[in-house]
């Protein structure tokens, strides 16, 4: 699956995805770090990338609409986080993928818990 971390997003992350045979680009190695949020959703369709994110800005279905992308993901650190809290969410995510795909959903991902925001059937395709 295709792939693009937003900035928030490091190495050890982009790694987890890359050993599974993942596509995978950040924003930093394609120099976008600072870009709008606009400007970013609209690369990930464009380049029809699912958008891995730390920022909740990316949650609100009104102004990032999931329904016509590759999904967004938001991961939601515990308050106090550990290095492996990150890892722990990417495995997390990834083990879920396996079940269900995230195509045209956003996925909220806490440790132990994902919250799926699914296109309802009234939504145009």
């Amino acid at each position: 699956m295709k792939f693009k971390l937003d900035e928030n997003l490091g190495t050890r992350t982009q790694n987890i995805f890359l050993a599974l045979g993942h596509d995978v680009k950040t924003v930093r190695e394609e120099g976008l770090s600072g870009t709008s949020d606009d400007n970013l959703f609209q690369i990930c369709q464009n380049e029809t990338r699912c958008l891995l994110t730390l920022d909740l800005d990316f949650a609100n279905i009104l102004r990032f609409p999931h329904e016509k992308t590759e999904g967004v993901v938001v991961f939601r650190l515990p308050n106090n986080p550990k290095l492996l809290d990150l890892e722990t969410l990417a495995h997390q995510f990834l083990k879920a993928l396996e079940q269900m795909p995230v195509k045209s959903n956003l996925w909220i991902v806490e440790i132990g818990h994902i919250r799926v925001h699914e296109r309802s059937d009234t939504e145009e395709t």
